[in-house]
Order: structure tokens, then sequence, then C-alpha cells
């Protein structure tokens, strides 16, 4: 049980990969149809592909990775907790993690993780090849990955990760089997965080419902205070735009917000990795980089510096959706329903904007916040997109 016990909310699906880890090898000729959320003779059988879908926040890398563990371990059962310990670090040899902190999957990785799910497992049953955030692939590395799926080896799996079978190329969809994940509740995250973390059980409940049960960023607020306080500012800083003037320096202060936000999450770990390849390549702390080593450097700055523009992204993201759960909100209490209301703490404002505008302009801001998000996706400029949406809002509320 070592390997399912650090998820919640995800039963079904737990059951589907926990029976298919203890069966044993399937031929890599086996069709990969069928999608399920509930654990039967077929959706629980082996097969070499498997996609793993849900809303962000669901949990898809942890199932992917708690599916790999019991994968490799020894013999057929729940999984162990070595090699659970291997793949958390992801150090375990039969292991192959395809991730991306930057804008996209580059081409090149992916190469050369087809390459190595060629190899025969070295220790355990399968060899594993994880494909985080499969959604960030252009059509045509798409198309090197698609290749390995139709001619797989006989003991490597894929698992691949993403928000929606329709982000992946038709002629991926067809060769995985679907797993799709459900949104998991308030009570389920809370009482993870509580688990998993020690927080006091009113704080994991208060940021389990800020952060809309995404168990990663339920977490973050529920042990960085000023991520929580970022997350109001946030918040406020809408509530009090009142002209086209506010709302473009408010579209500014939600910019600088996103990147303080990003800041802090990439700061130490940049200083931390440039230390450890210092230390690796026997360079003192404080000491000057000999000029054979300064390209090995430079890489890791230029890696840096797109995981921090990839960083950057996620952070206005995450401020358009706590937007979108803000007008959520003054809708429901215009239409009478305050009991659903998620940002709870800001009753008195929630209230007074309610009184301000009409559901269909609330709606219409709603609107305008997913268009913001689509722009920004498609590299429209950030500031841009933030400004067009707020001073949009701000005019509809005022028709």
């Amino acid at each position: 049980m070592a390997v399912w016990e650090n998820l919640t909310g995800q039963d079904s699906a737990i059951e589907i990969f926990r029976a298919a880890s203890q069966r044993r090898t399937v031929p890599a000729s086996e069709p990969a149809a069928g999608t399920g959320t509930a654990a039967s003779v077929e959706s629980s059988s082996m097969t070499h592909a498997w996609l793993i879908t849900g809303p962000p926040g669901s949990g898809r890398s942890n199932l992917a990775f708690a599916f790999a563990a019991a994968l490799l371990s020894p013999g057929t059962h729940d999984g162990d907790l070595a090699a659970l310990r291997q793949v958390t670090a992801r150090t375990h040899p039969d292991l192959t993690v395809l991730t991306t902190e930057g804008v996209i999957i580059k081409m090149e990785s992916v190469k050369e993780a087809v390459a190595r799910s060629q190899y025969s497992p070295s220790i355990g049953r399968y060899r594993v090849v994880v494909v985080e955030d499969a959604d960030r692939m252009q059509e045509r590395t798409s198309n090197v990955l698609l290749k390995a799926l139709e001619e797989p080896p006989e003991r490597t799996v894929w698992i691949l990760c993403a928000p929606s079978e329709a982000d992946l190329l038709p002629t991926i969809r067809s060769r995985v089997r679907t797993v799709r994940l459900r949104v998991p509740s308030i009570e389920a995250v809370a009482d993870l965080l509580v688990r998993q973390s020690g927080v006091d059980p009113d704080v994991a409940e208060l940021c389990a419902r800020l952060a809309q049960s995404h168990i990663g960023m339920a977490r973050r607020l529920a042990t960085n205070p000023e991520a929580r306080a970022r997350r109001e500012e946030t918040l406020r800083t809408a509530l009090g735009i009142r002209s086209v003037s506010s709302a473009v320096n408010s579209a500014a202060r939600l910019l600088a917000i996103a990147g303080d936000d990003a800041k802090a999450i990439t700061l130490q770990r940049d200083a931390e990795e440039r230390a450890g390849v210092l230390r690796s390549l026997g360079v003192e702390a404080g000491a000057a980089v000999p000029s054979g080593l300064r390209g090995q450097i430079k890489t890791l700055e230029d890696d840096q510096k797109r995981r921090a523009t990839r960083s950057l992204r996620d952070g206005i993201d995450r401020i358009l959706v706590d937007l979108a759960s803000l007008y959520r909100d003054v809708c429901m209490v215009q239409l009478g329903r305050e009991h659903t209301v998620i940002n709870r703490e800001l009753g008195a404002e929630l209230r007074q904007a309610a009184e301000s505008s009409s559901p269909a302009a609330t709606v219409a801001t709603m609107d305008a916040i997913a268009l913001a998000r689509e722009r920004i996706e498609s590299n429209v400029s950030p500031a841009l997109a933030l400004e067009a949406m707020l001073v949009s809002a701000i005019r509809r509320e005022r028709a």
C-alpha cells in the first residue's frame, strides 16, 4: 500500500493502476484502446501506453509516479518502499522522466527518451517512461513520440500526463489507454495536507478551498504565508479597480505580483543548482570559474532562464484562475447563492462588487479572463492581455 497511500480523491483510478501493475507483462502488440474511471477486467489489464488526464492539480503526475513505482517494484505486489524512494528521487535505473520547465518540451529531449525506451529493464519488470505535461509538445515533436508508441519494446511502458485527450494528437490518443481523473474534494485535499505536511486543519481547509482543490497550489498556500498574502493582494487589487487608468495600473501590479511569486519559487532552487554544479566541477564557492568550464555554467543559466519564463507564465495563469474564482463568487452573490462562495474571507467586498454590476456583466468579465488566458498561452504579451481584460471588464460594468 506504500505506493498509493499519499494519493487522494482518485480511488477508481488507483484501482485501475493497482490491478494493472499486478498483471504479467503483455505483448507490445496488444491494443491500447479503452478508457476508464472504474476498475474492470479490460481497463485494468496491462498495456504499453497510458494517458492520465485531469484538470490542473488533480494529481496526474503523482498518480503517474505511483504507478511507475508499482511497475518498477520487484514481483507483482503493491510496490515497495525502496522502489518508491528511487522513483521519488528520479534515480531508478529503469525510469526515464520527460518533463519541461520551459515553455515546450524540446524535440531533443523526446528523442533521448525514445532512445532510452528501447533498452531492456536492468533490474525491474519494466522500463517506464513518464511524460509530464505531454500537451507541451509541438506537433513535429509529438510525431517523434508517436513512432515510439507504434513500435514499443515488449517490456517498456509509457505513462503520459495531460489536461485532456484533446490536447494530444488523435494518432497518439488512439495508441494509449486513457484514465480520467476528477477534481478531488476540498475535504480530501485538506486531509492530505494535514497528513503529509502537518498543517493545522483550519488552515488546510482554507487553503484547499482557496486553491479550488488544486493539490500543489493548496500545499504551497498552506506552507507559505507569503504566497497567501500575494493571492489576497491580487483579489483586493481587482476589487479596487474603478476606472480605465486604475485598470491599467492594476494590470502592471498583477504582473509584478506574478513575478514576485515566480522568483520565490525559482530563486532558491537556482542558487542551489548553481552551487551544486560548481561543486561538481571542483570550483570553490566565490572563486572565479575557469574559462573551460564557463560553457557548462552558461548552459545552466540558459536552462534557468527558460524555467523562469515558464514559472512567470504559470504565475500569471494562477492569478487569472484566482480572478476567475473571485468573479465567480460575485456572480454567486448576485444570484443569491452565497453558501457556494470560495473566497469567504472577502464577504463584504464581494457583496459590494455584486451590487455595483449585473450578473451578465460579471459573466462577461469571466469570459474576458478566459480569453486572456488563451491569449497569453498563444504568446500575446501578458501585460497587454491583462490590460485588455481589466479595461474591458470596467467598461462592461459601467454599461
